[in-house]
């Protein structure tokens, strides 16, 4: 789920995200690649762009999400901060048979003191121009993060909704040196058989 973070002013952050199923194409396998690139632009707004391509068993999909996201209030003592955000989803291949559309949220966090403190996130999420059948276009999501130790966090988020969107994902979240960070965890989709798949990222600031 989106964070309530936003990159500090004249600052990059640079993520490179794999999510796949891991079987054969021909048995429901798929394999996801998305690069992703946020820019701080100051007043409390980040910009990014990523491109999202999915291989599997259909032809493969190629989408560009140029995103915005604001923090629009933030308060250290109390440890609560809130955003709103935005990401287009344009398909750069086959568009005759994959749609644009857009996903709009709002979100609020609460961090606890101390070395061990939680936070917990919760928001709303809704899609603009997502017009399949049977199909939810909104719903809640939720995010909990839990320091295990120095550099080790166990996090897990969820999407509502039976959609692209809907998943939850339990995983480990691991500070490195020089601002990055790895984490792992493992989707599963809240509909379908074999929606479901590990997701892995490394992301870097600088």
């Amino acid at each position: 789920i989106p964070s309530t973070d936003v990159v500090a002013q004249k600052k990059t952050y640079f993520e490179f995200d794999f999510i796949g199923h891991l079987e054969h194409f021909d048995k429901g396998g798929f394999h996801s690649f998305i690069p992703r690139v946020v820019v701080g632009v100051g007043g409390n707004v980040e910009v990014g762009l990523n491109v999202a391509a999915t291989h599997s068993a259909a032809p493969t999909t190629v989408y560009a999400q140029p995103n915005i996201k604001w923090q629009f209030y933030a308060n250290e003592d109390n440890g609560v901060a809130t955003t709103v955000g935005a990401l287009a989803f344009t398909p750069l291949k086959n568009r005759q048979a994959n749609d644009s559309f857009g996903l709009f949220y709002g979100n609020v966090s609460k961090k606890f003191k101390g070395d061990y403190g939680p936070r917990f996130t919760v928001g709303a999420y809704g899609l603009g121009g997502y017009d399949f059948a049977g199909l939810d276009k909104g719903g809640a999501l939720v995010g909990y993060e839990q320091p295990l130790a120095k550099k080790v966090s166990l996090v897990a988020d969820w999407f509502s909704g039976k959609n692209g969107f809907g998943y939850v994902t339990p995983g480990l979240s691991f500070t490195l040196p020089k601002s990055s960070l790895f984490n792992v965890g493992y989707s599963v989709g809240n509909f379908g058989k074999k929606n479901n798949g590990l997701f892995v990222y490394y992301g870097i600031t600088f």
